[in-house]
This record gives structure tokens, sequence and C-alpha cells, in this order.
């Protein structure tokens, strides 16, 4: 096994030793919200909206943002599990916003390896084979960062499975401060 299988094995074993009254958490969220947000390793969305578990739903895709199966999710948060309201948090320094369609397609269609960054762009670090099956895909990338949460919470608002009395927040996510900062315009285009 690896080093990291041997860390996450012995968290587990740590965490599940103290689990005690966790196992009566119910499975709807106790505060009745979710949030979108990126899977960013510096986003703690149970730090900087003060979660705790069975708090709130956590959805999280590169970019955090409003794809068909982020949608899927948070109808399930609401239909099934009874959430009231969610946010939509992009953050600053996100990788979405480092490169294009092209650029990922191009980078898939020279290899399937892991590619590196430097001041001039994405370099592909591998040699093939590669595929075009990337070209299939919308990779949600972002130019300009408090537009796409405004894309986001409209995209969400006008889904047809997306009932009109949820209220949408968006912000953004200042990984310099730890500061959630509201886009008013989105949150105001996610008002119920």
């Amino acid at each position: 096994m690896s080093q990291i299988v041997d860390e996450v094995k012995a968290a587990n074993a740590r965490y599940a030793a103290d689990f005690g009254s966790k196992a009566e958490l119910p499975m709807p969220p106790g505060r009745q919200f979710a949030i979108l947000t990126c899977m960013d390793a510096r986003l703690d969305p149970a730090k900087y909206a003060g979660l705790a578990e069975g708090d709130a739903h956590i959805i999280r895709n590169a970019g955090g943002r409003a794809s068909d199966d982020a949608i899927r999710s948070l109808v399930i948060s609401y239909k099934l599990l009874g959430t009231r309201e969610w946010f939509v948090v992009h953050h600053s320094d996100c990788g979405m916003e480092t490169f294009t369609d092209e650029i990922m397609r191009g980078l898939l269609e020279s290899s399937l390896k892991t590619a590196t960054v430097d001041a001039s762009g994405w370099h592909d670090s591998g040699a093939g084979p590669g595929s075009t099956e990337g070209g299939k895909f919308d990779w949600l990338t972002i130019s300009d960062r408090e537009k796409s949460v405004v894309e986001d919470v409209l995209t969400v608002r006008n889904h047809p499975l997306v009932p009109p009395e949820i209220p949408i927040y968006g912000y953004v996510y200042d990984v310099k401060t730890g500061r959630l900062d509201e886009v008013a315009e989105a949150t105001e285009a996610g008002r119920a």
C-alpha cells in the first residue's frame, strides 16, 4: 500500500474510535441549506461557514460550477432532504481560471499524463497516447470570477426542476483572507 492509504486508514481509525453520537445524526441536514463550491483543497466549507457534521450539504466540483450533476445534487437536497436555501461559492486564485477548454482538450490529446504549468502556460509532460474524448466536455472554465458566480446562480435559478421559492446566494471565498464576499448581482439573481 501507499503511504497515503496508510495515513488515511490510521486517521479513519482514530476518527471512528470517537464517533459516538454522530451515529444518530439524521440524513437531512439540520440547518436545511446546501453549498455548491469548488473542490480546491484550500477551501474548508465546514470552517468558513461554521458547520458541524450533519448541518448542511456540501456539493463540490472543479470550480464550484452549476453543472448538470451539481444541479442534480441540489434538487435531491431540496426534494428529498429538505434544504431551503442554497449558496454558490467560487473562490479567488481558482485553477479553473488558468486554462480554457481548448487548452485542456489539447493537453488531453497529447497524453493522459499530468501536465505542468509555468509562467508561459500549461505544458504536456508525457508522451502519448492521448485522447480526443476531452472534446466532448464543456470544462466550465472561468474567465471572470464574479461573472461566473452570477452565471451559475442564474443556471440554477432558471433550471426547470428548481422551485422559485428557494433563495440562492452568490459568494466568492478569498483564499488569502478566509472571507466570504457576496456577489450582490448573483444574490439578487437568486432571490426567491
